[in-house]
């Protein structure tokens, strides 16, 4: 599991377990499927000075079993000298898992995740603070300097990542890894997003024309500007999809050739338990105890996939010499699948609990 999980995303993902409206992660069941590539829109411009870009995002939808997009808009900082650090998706080694965004004074990881506009995958080129204004880079963001004078132009920047790939690690995602200075700036102080992010995110989730199985990763509102202004005459719609969309059923298929197996029916059909990476603490000491726990915890899952396979070849041996009909077996393949996503759905919120109790105070 990649550093840097969100303790505050892992307590709201478990809390939206209990509760209906989701907005960012959530632990429900475990997703095998990353999400589509970033689509390719305009951006609209910016509506007032202070205001800073945040960009879209693919979320998950627990109740359709689906992603949708949660359109890019203008967003007021809320403290001056804050900047904004997307959210991400990366592999955990069972699932993928959400790591929400936060404002603070430094951009952090955002995974390598290229979500145009200024964040390429590192850093943020849209604007900068002087004193207490923010002044926009005009070569990067829709800025109209009749309303906004805080303006620049600095069109030597650099796009680190031409890929609109939405997720980091597993299969074809993204395989940044975090620079120091992105380490430093994730134990800074932090400001979880804002309502008005929180809007556009529910805004999003009701609309079933953001669900990528409705768009195939080419939405009709990419970029709204402002928050939950999904009707007003500003809406930007996708110019094209970052790529091919894959339906989910198709990407079991892909997940099968590959030896993936999304929709396993035995623990010996799940891809392998991978020890997380421990965060580093600066404490060699508390590292190495971080690792132990973690090789504990891998060895105990390991033991009960082990065990669930032996009670189920045994049944499977009990249905043949029986000569049980084929409905029968059929109910029991059943069975045996729901135990196997139980099992992994389980050992899947261990990993994160235990990330979350390693993760250092901020």
């Amino acid at each position: 599991m990649l550093k840097f999980f969100s303790v505050r995303s892992l307590w709201l993902t478990l809390a939206v377990l209990f509760l209906s409206v989701a907005s960012f992660g959530q632990i429900g069941v475990a997703i095998t499927i990353g999400p589509p590539p970033i689509p390719v829109y305009e951006q609209p411009p910016c509506p007032e000075e202070g205001a800073l870009w945040v960009p879209g995002y693919w979320a998950y939808d627990y109740d359709f079993s689906d992603y949708y997009w949660v359109p890019g808009t203008w967003v007021m900082a809320p403290e001056v000298g804050f900047l904004w650090t997307p959210g991400w998706w990366g592999w955990g080694g069972s699932a993928f898992i959400f790591h929400e965004g936060y404002w603070g004074p430094q951009v952090g990881f955002y995974g390598g995740i290229n979500y145009g506009f200024g964040y390429w995958g590192t850093g943020f080129f849209g604007g900068e603070w002087r004193g207490g204004a923010f002044f926009y880079n005009s070569a990067v963001w829709q800025v109209n300097t009749v309303n906004i004078r805080n303006v620049y132009v600095n069109r030597t920047v650099i796009v680190n990542n031409g890929s609109h790939v939405a997720f980091n690690g597993g299969e074809g995602g993204i395989s940044a890894r975090p620079t120091p200075r992105e380490e430093a700036a994730a134990n800074e102080r932090h400001i979880p997003p804002v309502a008005a992010q929180t809007q556009q995110a529910q805004e999003a989730r009701s609309n079933p024309e953001l669900r990528a199985s409705a768009n195939h990763g080419k939405p009709s509102i990419a970029a709204t500007p402002k928050p939950g202004a999904f009707r007003d005459r500003g809406v930007v719609s996708a110019r094209e999809a970052g790529g091919a969309y894959t339906s989910p059923a198709n990407r079991g298929e892909a997940g099968r050739d590959n030896g993936q197996q999304n929709r396993a029916v035995h623990p010996s059909e799940l891809p392998p338990n991978v020890r997380p990476a421990a965060p580093t603490t600066g404490n060699a000491k508390l590292d190495r105890k971080y690792q132990k726990q973690q090789d504990k915890l891998i060895a105990k899952q390991n033991k009960e996939r082990q065990k669930l396979q032996r009670q189920q070849d045994r049944e499977h041996k009990s249905a043949e010499q029986q000569k049980v009909s084929d409905e029968s077996k059929q109910q029991m393949e059943q069975r045996h699948q729901q135990q196997t996503q139980q099992l992994q759905e389980r050992h899947v919120q261990q990993q994160q609990e235990m990330q979350s109790r390693q993760q250092p105070r901020r």
